[in-house]
């Protein structure tokens, strides 16, 4: 696929576009609200990309901003295309947020876990194991929902255009024992494969590294090819996940990521210290049989 033409992609730039619009318009939403005979919050979630916009309420909104003509074509179209189904939708029990079409449409992600290994990067008995832990009350039914639709975004790592990927994880991942010896070994052993792939680069931050800026808790950077699409920073969390867009907000973890970068050692000992870890738990596997 190309990057940055998905339905998520989409809303999002025609949600940022009617804001912006309707702000040199000099009309508040409520004044939208009122002269479309519509409530302000569904102005305000489609502003938000909350919500998906009909072409009809496209052009409604646009006729009332002053834009005709060609660039209203374009934004209606853009209105078609946004309301496209993903193949995320197939799970949409599963991924209930815009975080998964946001992530197939991003040219680079960079990824911090203190404690897990990252989504993209788990074997399928790894994160059943981690799924399991985390929704001790889920039935064994939502459980295999879960690893499915989780190694379903895998796949986005072989697409013909894949993204960057730029990995950091904290020391204590490797020595975390999930699923037991021949789990972790079987997971360590294709984090290395894995990031021999040319637009994959994992690290790991030793514990010799002290404290560092990533204690604060996991987090996504997303990046996006178009200028119109600005990155968003994912902070994730057990239950839901924080969406941060504002450019302060975006350098910061930025700037939290490159000291991440810094502090963890070089790609190729980080690969060597993840190897010799995966021996480790090969061997005690080896010994439990």
């Amino acid at each position: 696929m190309t990057r940055g033409q998905g339905p998520t992609v989409r809303r999002r730039r025609l949600a940022s576009e009617l804001r912006r619009l309707r702000e040199a318009a000099e009309l508040t939403i409520d004044e939208v609200g009122d002269k479309l005979e519509c409530s302000a919050s569904k102005v305000s979630r489609i502003e938000t990309g909350h919500v998906g916009v009909t072409p009809r309420d496209a052009r409604d909104m646009l006729e009332l901003y002053g834009i005709s003509g060609d660039e209203q074509e374009a934004l209606v179209q853009l209105s078609r295309e946004a309301r496209k189904r993903g193949w995320w939708h197939a799970y949409n029990e599963v991924f209930t947020g815009t975080f998964v079409g946001l992530e197939a449409d991003a040219s680079s992600l960079r990824a911090f876990q203190a404690l897990l290994v990252p989504g993209l990067l788990q074997t399928e008995r790894y994160a059943r194991a981690v799924i399991r832990a985390m929704r001790p009350d889920a039935d064994e039914v939502e459980i295999k929902r879960r690893v499915a639709a989780r190694m379903a975004r895998q796949e986005l790592l072989t697409d013909p255009a894949p993204p960057e990927y730029w990995a950091v994880i904290d020391e204590a991942v490797l020595h975390r024992t999930v699923g037991g010896p021949e789990v972790m070994a079987e997971q360590l052993y294709r984090m290395v494969s894995v990031a021999k792939m040319p637009h994959v680069t994992v690290q790991v931050v030793p514990f010799g590294a002290g404290a560092h800026p990533g204690m604060e808790g996991p987090f996504l950077i997303l990046g996006f090819p178009e200028q119109a699409d600005p990155d968003v920073v994912y902070v994730d969390s057990t239950s839901t996940g924080l969406y941060l867009e504002m450019p302060p907000d975006v350098r910061r973890y930025s700037l939290m990521f490159d000291h991440l970068r810094a502090a963890a050692l070089k790609p190729d000992d980080s690969l060597h210290q993840i190897s010799e870890a995966a021996g480790r738990y090969a061997e005690r596997a080896a010994a439990q049989t």
